[in-house]
């Protein structure tokens, strides 16, 4: 029977069928956050119970870490978060598990460190209690969000309870346009096919457009696959998955790189096997967007008019500040925020800097730019781009969850408008009463030059 990349790694972790519609599931490895991390490692450790394999758990802190640039070791953007962040590092300690902590030079959001260290491979499954994790999907890995209950089963079993999801192919035909990214495709598609049309669904993404993506792209359009109500979203691996892996500090060492390799090109979907739901997409005609709503799929090309829809979407207008029939890329803004999961890494910083190179955030606009890890800071910083930013007037911050969400700290002034690299755009997602607007790092540059929501090629 011809089965999708998904059968196939499900297939290789099911552990035993149960009763029911669930499945045991094996992971491979778990990882951890300050924020939701701390409650199971705390609940693993009052109860008496060790990780069945602590050489496979990770944690770092990245969510309410402070990301200012001399933060200290317990520094929090959140009232009490030193308590968090303590609280983590000794129970991780005490676990003797892998602890990335605040100050180590590898520090950085999960979802950006866990591929840049090579945590995440093709053919691995690999949980963490953040709904992000479907953006390791990217490199042809089983990954999905989870609680802190069922993390704390996954350290101390190694196994998960869990019903297999239906599955969905998206098929994304021809090349995308200059200038079009994958930010915008992820826009384009939940914008296509709603917030929810990928209930609890295996996203598979393939097709010349997605091939054509790099191995960093492909993580934005994962990343994204939440916001579609994905139960994950996958890519199968090919050789620009294993370039970018080769030599990372957990990749396979060179003793078994071939046979690594040699597995990891078997990770793919059989020539007609059955999805539950299929989809095309012509690539040709996504074009650079922007979101006007309060979900991700009320967005819009850049170039249309806020929709004059009804009473359904009144509540999402009010919020925004906007009436249907305003130009999306007239505007005006009062924030810029480039960082993320979803757009913080190299190639998103190295996208908005060719933007800014010799021009000036525009009066009134706060711009802010927090890399997604340490080594992406360091990376910039080597090449140049953190001057680009600063001088164009962006503050430039130390690795972390940052702008993306409020965590009772760090914000915006009440009512701004805000154009963000971030992945949700809900009421008070930033802050209370910030209105928040999606869209790539390189339109989040453009518009806090022009202080107008608009695209690079409009900076003159």
């Amino acid at each position: 029977m011809n089965q999708t990349l998904f059968d196939k790694l499900w297939d290789a972790h099911r552990v035993k069928s149960l009763d029911g519609d669930e499945d045991l599931i094996a992971i491979d490895r778990v990882f951890l956050h300050e924020r939701t991390g701390s409650v199971a490692l705390m609940s693993l450790l009052e109860a008496g119970r060790t990780p069945r394999h602590p050489e496979h758990v990770f944690c770092t802190m990245d969510h309410i870490v402070s990301t200012d640039a001399g933060r200290g070791a317990d520094s929090s953007r959140t009232p009490d978060g030193g308590v968090f962040i303590t609280a983590t590092r000794e129970a991780a300690k005490q676990a003797g598990i892998n602890l990335i902590d605040v100050l180590d030079a590898e520090q950085g959001i999960v979802h950006v460190i866990s591929p840049e260290l090579g945590i995440v491979q093709p053919g691995l499954a690999l949980v963490c209690p953040d709904s992000h994790t479907c953006s390791q999907g990217a490199l042809g890995a089983l990954a999905w969000g989870i609680g802190s209950t069922d993390a704390e089963h996954a350290i101390v079993t190694g196994c998960l309870r869990v019903k297999k999801p239906p599955q969905m192919r998206i098929q994304i035909d021809g090349k995308l346009s200059a200038g079009v990214t994958a930010k915008d495709l992820a826009l384009h598609i939940i914008k296509t096919f709603g917030a929810a049309g990928a209930r609890r669904c295996a996203v598979e993404y393939c097709g010349e457009a997605v091939n054509a993506l790099s191995v960093e792209e492909r993580l934005t359009l994962c990343n994204m696959a939440v916001e579609f109500a994905a139960f994950t979203a996958i890519i199968a691996s090919d050789d620009k998955t294993a370039d970018y892996l080769k030599g990372k500090r957990f990749s396979p060492s060179e003793a078994h790189w071939g046979a690594a390799t040699d597995y990891w090109k078997n990770l793919q979907s059989d020539a007609d096997a059955n999805y539950d739901f299929v989809h095309h997409i012509d690539a040709t005609a996504v074009r650079p967007t922007v979101t006007w709503g309060t979900s991700p799929a009320q967005a819009a090309a850049m170039t249309d008019a806020v929709p004059i829809l009804d009473d359904d979407n009144e509540k999402a207008l009010n919020y925004m500040g906007l009436s249907g029939g305003e130009r999306i890329s007239a505007l005006k803004i009062d924030g810029a925020f480039i960082g993320s999961c979803t757009n913080a890494r190299l190639s998103d910083l190295r996208a908005a800097a060719t933007v800014l190179k010799g021009q000036k955030v525009a009066d009134g606009v706060t711009a802010i730019c927090v890399p997604g890890s340490m080594s992406v800071r360091r990376a910039a910083e080597a090449e140049g781009i953190d001057r680009i930013f600063k001088d164009a007037g962006f503050v430039w911050g130390a690795a972390g969850c940052a702008f993306c969400f409020y965590a009772g700290g760090d914000t915006f002034a009440r009512g701004s408008r805000v154009i963000s690299s971030t992945n949700r755009n809900f009421e008070g997602r930033q802050g209370p009463d910030v209105r928040t607007h999606l869209a790539s790092p390189a339109v989040v540059a453009a518009s806090a030059v022009m202080g107008t929501i608009c695209a690079p090629e409009d900076v003159s």
